[in-house]
């Protein structure tokens, strides 16, 4: 049954109400234009605390959620863990989340209340991909200690020769749109593509990629690894010791997914053991904290490590259709009583 989305207004007519956690910056027209039939209820709370509370209150018609994964509201917020989400206003059926990644929510949750929640999975594929670029290329080619040996005022004096991607094995851990996406890029600089997945692909996703079953074996014969799954309990610290003992001693492991997907402590010691070459990590597990390893390793210009502060996906592009797939989930949702697409946890749900 299509449920009733809509709230009395003063005139008499119905409208969906939306509780705004953050603002639209960029889709502001498609905002402006949707928002003439909603009724916007702003974020006032300044505490999780009293955010808990307004739900019963103030936030209590609100039958829709936007919220951005990097938003000001997360301040307030915190997580939507199990004891966020019961508190969650009572008519509340749908939560975008702006950002590829959503481990900030429990989904089982939300799903046991009945909430749909829909991420932005494939308007992020082509920034993040180009990021993913980015990172192997200054990895492998030591641009991170060139740039700082220049910042130092030394012109090109006493760098090592680095390599060239060509001819190297680049191997993806999930291959789902963004691993697809710096495949292409990839085997246009000459390099040959394997992945690991809990499923095979079908031949044309794959597009010439070879399928490995076995996970410590991509590790053991990949010159590169990059990282592109989500971050969930089976996934957390995938990369640890183990798996970086089992990687070859010349490989370069890149990471633009999650960073509670890579045990970081084990991350330091294989650098500084020898157990891999190098990283390239936009994505830390306690951003935005970044190890003290890692950091000190940066500032010393170590050609080991080649860091971004998370800005996969920070373009204007990117970041305005982002925000529009999460208004027209909301727009869809009040429309027909469900979102367009959930979160995969959640297909079949509803």
């Amino acid at each position: 049954m299509t449920p009733s989305l809509s709230s009395p207004t003063a005139n008499g007519t119905a409208k969906p109400a939306v509780l705004m956690l953050d603002k639209i910056t960029l889709a502001t027209e498609l905002y402006d234009e949707l928002a003439k039939g909603w009724t916007v209820i702003p974020l006032t709370s300044t505490t999780r605390e009293e955010f808990i509370a307004d739900c019963k209150t103030k936030y209590t018609e609100a039958q829709g959620i936007y919220r951005h994964f990097k938003g000001d509201s997360n301040k307030v917020t915190g997580l939507f863990d199990p004891e966020l989400v019961a508190a969650l206003p009572p008519k509340l059926h749908f939560l975008t989340h702006n950002g590829a990644g959503y481990d900030q929510i429990n989904i089982p949750a939300c799903t046991e209340r009945r909430l749909q929640v829909s991420n932005v999975p494939v308007a992020v594929d082509g920034a993040t991909a180009d990021t993913a670029l980015f990172l192997l290329l200054g990895a492998i080619r030591q641009f991170g200690r060139a740039q700082h040996s220049l910042r130092e005022g030394k012109f090109n004096a006493g760098l090592p020769l680095s390599n060239d991607p060509a001819g190297k094995k680049l191997g993806i851990v999930g291959m789902g749109g963004i691993g697809r996406a710096f495949a292409r890029r990839a085997r246009a600089l000459g390099m040959s593509i394997v992945y690991h997945n809990r499923n095979r692909l079908s031949p044309d996703l794959e597009d010439g990629a070879e399928y490995i079953s076995s996970l410590d074996e991509l590790l053991s014969t990949s010159d590169v690894v990059s990282l592109n799954l989500p971050l969930n309990p089976k996934t957390k610290h995938l990369m640890g010791t183990e798996q970086f003992k089992r990687m070859k001693k010349s490989a370069i492991l890149i990471n633009t997914a999650r960073g509670g997907v890579v045990d970081e402590k084990a991350l330091v010691k294989a650098l500084e053991d020898g157990d891999i070459a190098s990283c390239g990590l936009d994505v830390y597990e306690n951003e935005p904290k970044i190890d003290d390893g890692l950091l000190r390793l940066a500032r010393e210009g170590d050609p080991r490590v080649f860091l971004l502060p998370h800005v996969g996906t920070v373009t204007v592009e990117t970041q305005q259709e982002m925000e529009a797939v999460c208004l027209r989930q909301l727009d869809h949702g009040f429309k027909t009583g469900k979102l367009a697409f959930w979160v995969p946890e959640q297909k079949g749900h509803f």
